[in-house]
């Protein structure tokens, strides 16, 4: 899923963007969405037919998604040809209407290989020309290029399911969209298992690595999950709410006119306000049931205080003076933390807490 930067400068950028999503990954998620695809043109743009499982899925399921057409296109490689042509140099792309011979298998002949005339990126005119024809756009694009490719999708208002990085939810560029039910996550994300994705023998060496038993390395990252504009009927299944309120439990924020809720199954019933939950409670968003207030994270988030300069005090008990309290929920507490970062201003004790998303309980709402 390698696209063109900014400048040379970002080559590294480029290398760590060339994650390969796994069949069973794209069959696990692609279930939910059957009724979408028939009589629909799918492009795949930002996945080289080489090596995507997306184009595997499609062209072998193309019957019985019912689709219309598969275009698969991607940046320049040039790594390997396509199909033993010698043009590895110049970027392609594919289309396929289905088999011909009967034989339920795409073949090459029925495959039209077409070149572009520059590097196939995804911003590029050739490619939106292309785009432009698709009623539905599904890949796993440049984890670095997310916000630019997302905000391409919604000017061509087209329909998608991608993959991308669960944070991306509070990026500014993405979280209107998030709020206001433009776009949602998928059926299989972070918080349900990590997502492994194949990876080329030069990849970087990090973290959260494997090699299976035939030396093919894979790399996992946790906060994967899908995005999309798809609706699904996981999407409109009710959070089972069963606890109580009590101010023990949910302490109310020190900056926002809400409580905290650390975990989205910890929700109580009976609480009329507006409450903060992790961003993983967008798993479970059910738009029928909860409405999404705003986001407790700066600047996107408005708090109804901000502190002066403060004193941060490490988990290793290391004094700093830093303005970070403000850039989040703050809850007051009476006693230092033990083994944790926190904050201290004007003799009070604070903690801070990652973003959380502000909802409310649909029926107090309406």
């Amino acid at each position: 899923m390698t696209a063109k930067r900014q400048s040379l400068g970002d080559a590294k950028a480029a290398k760590d963007d060339e994650f390969y999503t796994q069949l069973s990954d794209i069959e696990k998620e692609l279930r939910h969405y059957r009724k979408h695809f028939k009589g629909k043109v799918v492009y795949l743009n930002c996945d080289d037919p080489r090596e995507s499982e997306f184009f595997h899925y499609f062209s072998y399921n193309f019957e019985k998604l019912g689709l219309k057409k598969l275009i698969a296109a991607c940046y320049k490689s040039k790594d390997m040809d396509l199909f033993s042509t010698g043009d590895s140099e110049r970027a392609i792309y594919l289309e396929y209407e289905g088999d011909k011979d009967g034989d339920k298998i795409p073949g090459r002949d029925e495959i039209e290989v077409q070149h572009f005339d520059g590097d196939g990126d995804f911003r590029s005119p050739e490619s939106i020309t292309l785009l432009e024809q698709a009623d539905i756009v599904v890949t796993n694009p440049p984890f670095s290029l997310f916000r630019e490719y997302i905000a391409q999708l919604i000017e061509h208002n087209k329909k998608f399911l991608v993959i991308g990085n669960m944070n991306a939810v509070t990026y500014k560029e993405i979280w209107p969209h998030i709020q206001h039910d433009r776009i949602w996550l998928g059926v299989t994300r972070a918080g349900t298992g990590q997502m492994w994705f194949r990876i080329k023998d030069d990849f970087p060496v990090k973290s959260g690595q494997r090699t299976d038993e035939n030396g093919q390395r894979y790399q996992t990252i946790g906060s994967s999950a899908w995005f999309t504009n798809l609706d699904h009927s996981k999407r409109h299944e009710d959070l089972t709410l069963f606890k109580a309120y009590n101010a023990a439990d949910y302490p109310m924020y020190d900056n926002y006119d809400a409580i905290e809720v650390s975990k989205a199954v910890d929700i109580p019933l009976d609480w009329d306000g507006v409450m903060g939950v992790p961003i993983t409670f967008l798993g479970k968003y059910n738009p029928d049931q909860f409405d999404i207030v705003g986001i407790a994270k700066a600047p996107l988030g408005k708090p109804s205080k901000v502190y002066p300069q403060q004193t941060q005090v490490s988990a290793k008990g290391v004094r700093s003076k830093v303005t970070k309290l403000n850039d989040g929920p703050a809850l007051k507490v009476e006693t230092p933390p033990i083994g944790k970062t926190y904050y201290e201003v004007d003799g009070a004790t604070y903690i801070q807490m990652y973003a959380r998303i502000l909802i409310r309980r649909k029926e107090v709402t309406s």
